[in-house]
This record gives C-alpha cells, sequence and structure tokens, in this order.
C-alpha cells in the first residue's frame, strides 16, 4: 500500500468538543444486542451535561427492542470544513459512548412542547403510523467522549 494517503489526526481539546456537541445538531447513535446492531441518523440536544434525543418509537420496533437491550450506545457526530489548508478541508468526529436512559415523567415537563420544537429538528417518519407512535426523550449518560481532527499544515 505504498500509494495510499494517509492523514494524521490530533485529539480535539475540552472546549472544541463542548462546541461541536453544541453546534453540530445531527449524528448517529448505534444500538447492539449481541450481534445485532442498528444505526440511527438522528438529531441531539447537549446543554453542557447531558446528550438528549427524541425518538418516536411504536410498539415491536427494532429501535424499541434495540433501545431496551443496548447496554452501551455510541453516538458520533462528524463533518469538514473547507479550509485554506493545502489539503482543502478539515475533518474531524466525537464519539461519545454510554448508558442510554428514558427521562422519567417527573422531568418530561423539562422538554415541554416549545422547547422540543426549538431544541429537537422535527422527527423524520418512515412508514409510522403517527397515531401509534409515542415520543420518548432519552439521554445518553456519557461515560466517554473522545473528538479527533486533522491539524492544520
Amino acid at each position: 500500500m505504498d500509494h495510499i494517503e494517509y492523514a494524521y489526526t490530533l485529539g480535539m481539546d475540552d472546549a472544541a468538543v463542548e462546541e461541536r456537541l453544541g453546534t453540530t445538531g445531527t449524528g448517529v447513535l448505534s444500538l447492539a444486542d449481541g450481534d445485532d446492531s442498528y444505526a440511527i441518523p438522528l438529531a441531539h440536544y447537549y446543554d453542557g451535561d447531558g446528550l438528549y434525543f427524541r425518538l418516536g418509537v411504536t410498539d415491536g420496533s427494532r429501535k424499541q427492542e434495540l433501545l431496551e437491550r443496548t447496554d452501551t450506545a455510541c453516538y458520533v457526530l462528524y463533518g469538514t470544513e473547507d479550509t485554506d489548508d493545502p489539503r482543502g478541508i478539515e475533518t474531524w468526529s466525537i464519539l461519545v459512548t454510554g448508558h442510554l436512559t428514558e427521562l422519567p415523567e417527573s422531568e418530561h415537563e423539562r422538554f415541554d412542547t416549545a422547547e422540543i420544537n426549538e431544541q429537537f429538528s422535527p422527527i423524520r417518519v418512515f412508514d409510522e403510523d403517527i397515531d401509534e407512535m409515542e415520543i420518548v426523550i432519552v439521554e445518553l449518560e456519557i461515560e466517554s467522549i473522545t473528538g479527533r481532527h486533522t491539524p492544520e499544515a
């Protein structure tokens, strides 16, 4: 593999990770149960302490099943940005791992309808019947965060 191009990456400092979590609205949430995995493109809300997702689930759905069975979930944010660098772009990624917990009813007032619509993009509905969909808010209880980026030349 003599002619493969490589790009070295560096760790992001805490301030850069916080900024990306607060300003990047979407990523991919990965769930797993043994050898079965499921990844969901998803919007998130980060308030400086917690990472939250609003989900539409239906009884018996694969998403609902894996939400309940996943021990450690992984959420990935990533992006590219044009720069003056000779390579033309900066790339970055953040991996957040932890346990998912559905917020109890007692905490739902924190996310009233206005707050939900302000903090989250609209739920993408595919073949589900909206009347049968339950809206849940889950928190990813952060166990680890790793941020990487390509350095400027």
